[in-house]
């Protein structure tokens, strides 16, 4: 069985908790912090990142490598285009997502979420790159009415979970939602791919996850 190490507050790690739940395949959870100094953690994650998996073949991390490994592992219900042109496109959607929108966004966080501050030359460089990206982004999606086309795949695990960050951080610091500004009505899409029950449940245990560290 599949042990998925992490924290229900990464959109990383529900991005793979989601998939493990789109494929109904048995799996178990350990918390465990970023950044872990714990040897047999990182024998598992070699920086401490999150979230990372220890199969019965070995241990793995990088989010990515997980859902590729996730994938492969358990053919049906297949979560990937059939054909390859396809499958490759719904990999570079989500390396888009995470590189050029998530990652840009994630500079955003502390100011956004945990009252830190960035200088104004920072916020600018950061909106100047996620304005850019996002017009790329536009003519990478589909919204057909998923993200790769017309079926489910694992692109839209990877959207879900970091679209509205994106649009919630950006809309913090910068006093509007760069994503709907730029045209990305991704809010209908989000409320759809929110009714299927592995958001549900990787929304709900997000939930209880903060709110037992408000405690």
């Amino acid at each position: 069985m599949i042990t998925l190490f992490g924290i229900p507050a990464s959109n990383y790690y529900n991005v793979v908790k989601m998939a493990l739940l789109e494929k109904g395949l048995q799996f178990s959870e350990e918390i465990v912090l970023p950044r872990s100094k714990d040897e047999e953690m990182l024998l598992l994650s070699p920086l401490g990142k999150i979230p990372f998996i220890r199969t019965p073949e070995g241990g793995m991390c990088e989010s990515q490598a997980i859902l590729t490994y996730i994938e492969a592992s358990q053919p049906s219900p297949s979560l990937m285009p059939s054909n390859p042109f396809g499958c490759a496109k719904a990999y570079e959607l989500m390396t888009y997502i995470n590189l050029h929108l998530e990652l840009v966004a994630r500079e955003l966080y502390s100011e956004a979420f945990f009252g830190g501050h960035s200088s104004e030359d920072t916020k600018a460089r950061i909106k100047k790159s996620l304005l850019r990206n996002i017009e790329g982004f536009k003519r990478l999606m589909k919204f057909e009415p998923y993200i790769a086309g017309n079926t489910f795949s694992l692109a839209d695990c990877v959207a879900f979970m970091n679209l509205s960050i994106v649009g919630l951080s950006t809309k913090l610091v910068f006093g509007e939602d760069l994503l709907l500004a730029g045209d990305i009505e991704y809010k209908s899409y989000t409320k759809m791919i929110g009714q299927r029950p592995s958001a549900q449940k990787v929304i709900e245990d997000r939930k209880s996850y903060m709110a037992a560290q408000q405690k």
